[in-house]
């Protein structure tokens, strides 16, 4: 099959989840015998530079970007607000150059699937209708309204809270929106799946999640600084700043008081300075982006992941997994994702129980080992890239024929 995917950001460097995700299925239909192409915004916010792409990313996924800038204007989420229904988060999406690329490669092209990977590829939709008979599928990497929804829960500003709960209602009405005017829903957990065929998918739908080339992940304890806490992720998405702050502020101080030596190691890119003045406490370390997030994590051994909103899955819980991390998190965080209590992860929603499950770990290696050990197992089990693709390349093939 011949698959193009559109993605409205360059899925390299594969530092964040939703480029880990593009990125590694689009290399593992590559391996199933599929002809891929990419065409990707690059954006003003993520931008980079495409000769900076290893040559075999370009050449065997055919990458292919368009500069599309989405800065943000105060000026236009004014306007957007007051006079437009589309929300300003898909609007500046919509681009002229990236629609001209998108019919330039149906030309020449005969392609049997188009996989938009996420919502804010969808308006493209009916460009793709009239320069092509490919099957649409979307990739839904989360509900993204549901993400708005549960921020504005634990948002106190009132004038803050009245535009994110405003937004959420109109990012929902955008989403739903597009139900079964694609032909396919790949959402990203089968709880995904089932929630859109609630709010009225009628489509065939197929899960695929975020899976991982095992053969990179090697568990590596001699490096490992047991009980060394970490948390990785990018820190300019509101639901990992919004979890640091409720554990900094709840939990860490009833670890930090019984174990005063005990650091917590902080990694992620573009955190804003007014996020990095609040993380500034007593046994915090910071180190900002790191040049390679296997070697980081296999320098500590207790992964904390406080999310307390957002959607989808969160890929690094599966790549904390693969190398043996013990991962201690939300129900929120682990959404998605398989996973038993005081087998593989430990799960807690309240500031005490979290800060529990914590010294609970650094004071019996023999549970930590336990868990580390079955989360190793469990991914192998259930993330295997190289199956998760077979299972879709079947898919789409039973859907064309």
């Amino acid at each position: 099959m011949r698959i193009l995917l559109l993605t409205n950001k360059i899925p390299y460097p594969p530092h964040d989840g939703g480029s880990i995700a593009t990125l590694t299925l689009a290399k593992a239909l590559k391996n199933a015998g599929n002809h891929i192409h990419i065409l990707s915004m690059n954006t003003s916010k993520h931008f980079y530079n495409t000769s900076d792409i290893p040559q075999d990313i370009l050449k065997d996924l055919n990458l292919e970007t368009v500069p599309v800038n989405t800065s943000i204007s105060a000026k236009a989420i004014l306007i957007n607000l007051m006079f437009k229904k589309i929300p300003y988060n898909a609007e500046r999406f919509i681009n002229k150059d990236f629609d001209e690329a998108l019919i330039k490669l149906l030309s020449k092209f005969d392609f049997d699937i188009v996989q938009l990977e996420g919502l804010y590829v969808c308006p493209y939709i009916e460009t793709i209708r009239k320069h092509s008979k490919a099957l649409i599928a979307l990739r839904a990497h989360n509900i993204e309204h549901e993400i708005w929804e549960r921020t504005v829960v634990n948002e106190k500003a009132f004038l803050k809270r009245f535009y994110i709960k405003n937004l959420a209602k109109r990012i929902k009405n955008f989403e739903t929106g597009f139900f079964n005017k694609y032909d396919l829903l790949i959402p990203i957990t089968e709880r995904d799946g089932l929630k859109c065929k609630e709010l009225g998918s009628k489509i065939p739908a197929h899960v695929v999640p975020t899976g991982i080339d095992s053969e990179n992940y090697k568990v590596d304890n001699n490096s490992s600084n047991y009980p060394g806490l970490f948390h990785i992720g990018a820190l300019d998405w509101i639901p990992n700043q919004e979890g640091l702050m409720w554990f900094l502020n709840k939990a860490w101080p009833l670890i930090h008081k019984e174990h005063p030596n005990l650091e917590f190691v902080i990694a992620g890119r573009n955190a804003p300075d007014s996020f990095l003045a609040k993380i500034k406490q007593d046994g915090v370390k910071y180190v900002g982006e790191v040049d390679n997030a296997i070697d980081f994590m296999n320098q500590q051994s207790i992964m904390i992941v406080p999310l307390l909103s957002g959607s989808g899955m969160r890929i690094k819980i599966i790549e904390g997994m693969a190398l043996g991390k013990v991962i201690v998190t939300t129900s929120i965080g682990t959404e998605g994702i398989d996973t038993t209590h005081n087998q593989n992860v430990l799960i807690s929603n309240t500031p005490d129980m979290f800060a529990h499950e914590i010294k609970r770990l650094i004071n019996n290696k023999e549970l930590f080992d336990f868990l580390s050990k079955n989360a190793v197992k469990f991914v192998n089990e259930n993330y295997n890239n190289k199956n998760i693709a077979d299972n879709l390349t079947r898919f789409y093939e039973s859907q064309l024929g």
